[in-house]
């Protein structure tokens, strides 16, 4: 006796199916803050990051002390003027600029002594004394380096115009690979794929479920000839267009507003993303299918997934400078692999090496969750 589903139950199925995700989608389309939180969101967060947050040091507030000045001091403090990683301020006396770094108005002080041109003549050379605010550790490192380059520069332009070869004992030829200019704008920006498609694939999904749940409406589903497979599904299809429409918008305004390079296969990074965003879809639904509370959903959502994705994928915070148990902990973050693959696509290009294997953990934590998801959903009340 056979046992294939007949033509007619098969297209029962599909006509259910379509009439769950059109009904998805008209929900989506009354509910403003589903809108809001797949559209309005990324846009305000790419703002936020590309032109609010910045990991570079630029026009750092510095206090330039000379104590005589000599020609030379004043060649040297005005290289520094000139140079955009500096804010300078000019104080007389070193104790002004003391006062001035313990106010908080500069970030750190360049002090040439009063026998700084004497002794750049000498063959040990003249010392420049640099004291730096060293609160924000980030900041006061990259202070300290910028003014050793400008230090080094200044003295190769120095020996230069009377004829001289500076002798170093080994010459450093600098090679910047990916991210050329330097800007904390091309790394931070593309991770926010993630945090976006994170927020609309869990937090949205789990809140949108919750208050079916709270509101009954879900119940009425269950009483209907639609099974909870052709339920999950309806939900998991609106809301795969709903985030693809998401990182579409983002990886634009990343590319078109904020000049972010994509050097890698578009088609490639949409099918990393599906991988990812199916994974989101399953942990937003296996919260919902636990905790049927919206506050409830919504504060699991934020604890277990957001904050992970934002601390400890690699976004920000370099994964190899954490403690090694806390880099235990970020394998099982899903948005660990995907900030890996969506930076290496838009920086490197298509480095399979670090997409493959990403690529694969991403399909098992989709695996993972959604099969959760379908072993915890069932069509029932209690």
């Amino acid at each position: 006796m056979s046992t294939a589903p007949k033509p007619a139950a098969r297209g029962g199925s599909l006509m259910r199916l379509r009439g769950l995700v059109r009904k998805e989608f008209l929900q989506i389309v009354r509910d403003p803050s589903s809108i809001a939180i797949a559209f309005v969101m990324p846009i305000f967060l790419l703002v936020l990051f590309g032109y609010g947050v910045s990991l570079d040091a630029d026009h750092v507030p510095v206090a330039l002390v000379a104590e005589d000045p000599s020609p030379d001091a004043a060649d040297f403090l005005a290289s520094l003027e000139s140079s955009h990683y500096f804010a300078p301020l000019h104080a007389l006396t070193l104790a002004d600029a003391e006062a001035a770094l313990r106010q908080g108005r500069v970030g750190a002080i360049v002090h040439l002594r009063a026998d700084f041109a004497e002794r750049l003549r000498r063959p040990d050379g003249a010392p420049v004394q640099v004291i730096v605010n060293g609160v924000d550790a980030n900041t006061a490192r990259l202070t300290q380096g910028y003014v050793e380059g400008a230090w080094g520069t200044w003295l190769n332009r120095y020996a230069a115009a009377r004829g001289q070869t500076l002798a170093t004992p080994v010459e450093l030829e600098q090679r910047v690979w990916f991210n050329s200019e330097l800007r904390s704008r091309n790394y931070l920006v593309p991770g926010l794929v993630a945090i976006i498609m994170t927020l609309i694939g869990t937090l949205l999904t789990a809140l949108v479920m919750a208050r079916e749940w709270e509101r009954g409406t879900l119940e009425a589903l269950l009483v209907t000839p639609a099974s909870m497979t052709e339920i999950l599904l309806g939900k998991i299809i609106a809301y795969f267009v709903l985030g693809t429409g998401g990182m579409l918008l983002t990886v634009g305004l990343a590319v078109g507003l904020f000049e972010v390079p994509l050097r890698g296969g578009f088609w490639l990074l949409w099918a990393c993303a599906s991988l990812f965003l199916l994974a989101a879809l399953g942990m937003g639904l296996a919260i919902s299918a636990v905790a049927r509370n919206q506050f409830v959903a919504g504060q699991v959502a934020i604890i277990g997934t957001f904050l992970p994705a934002f601390l400890l994928s690699g976004f920000i915070f370099d994964i190899d400078s954490m403690p090694v148990a806390v880099q235990a902990i970020t394998h099982v973050v899903v948005a660990r692999y995907f900030v890996s693959i969506v930076q290496t696509l838009f920086l490197a290009g298509n480095v399979w090496s670090v997409v493959l294997p990403n690529a694969l953990a991403l399909l098992i934590m989709a695996a993972i969750f959604l099969g959760v998801t379908w072993r915890k959903s069932r069509k029932r009340l209690e």
